[in-house]
């Protein structure tokens, strides 16, 4: 029997370099085994150096983001200042854990670069049930394979170019053994500077 998280398809891998900080997602948008889109977002940013990347049921998918930007935009009203990695992190596991017996169908995984305490990576379960990593962390339902290529490629202290070449090749290597994820790929990589946003290709099949 496939679980409602399965049904759509995907992969997002967030990782930590020094100073620096990396997401990435596949682009296929499909309905169990049949494809309908090849340029679906699954990453979304959340401020000046945080994005959000949602795996799982696509309707609940959106539904979320429109419920991050609404609380983000209070949050800005009454508290004056961008939301921090970690904070946005504890809104986020709230937001689901409130619906605990009707869940959202999503397992959110978060990467910031915060002013004070450097890179912050997490991931939840539907829950919103977290975890914190200092390398890595990975979600959709190509996590068993790049638990595995992130396991062997992943190193400390990379640079933003290494990382971003790293995160890349993980993400493709993973895709190719899922049939539910790939069809492109887009990457996100935050330094203190800014965020460099990138597409890749990869295979169509």
């Amino acid at each position: 029997v496939m679980s409602i998280l399965q049904y759509n398809g995907s992969a997002i891998v967030a990782m930590v370099g020094k100073d620096c900080v990396a997401i990435a997602s596949d682009m296929r948008y499909g309905i169990q085994q049949q494809t309908i889109a090849t340029d679906m977002k699954k990453v979304f940013k959340m401020g000046d150096k945080l994005f959000v990347g949602l795996s799982g049921l696509i309707t609940d998918v959106q539904t979320l983001k429109q419920k991050f930007d609404f609380r983000l935009k209070m949050y800005a009203l009454r508290e004056n200042r961008p939301i921090r990695p970690k904070v946005f992190s504890n809104l986020v596991s709230t937001i689901l854990y409130e619906k605990r017996f009707g869940p959202y169908f999503v397992e959110p995984i978060i990467a910031g670069l915060d002013e004070k305490e450097g890179p912050f990576i997490s991931a939840m379960d539907l829950i919103g049930a977290p975890v914190f990593a200092k390398d890595f962390v990975v979600s959709g339902t190509t996590s068993d394979e790049l638990y595995g290529v992130c396991e062997a490629f992943w190193k400390k202290d990379m640079g933003p170019d290494e990382l971003f070449e790293t995160i890349s090749q993980c993400l493709l290597a993973a895709v190719d053994r899922d049939c539910l994820a790939g069809w492109g790929a887009t990457v996100h990589v935050i330094t203190k500077d800014g965020i460099t946003t990138k597409q890749l290709k990869s295979r169509q099949d």
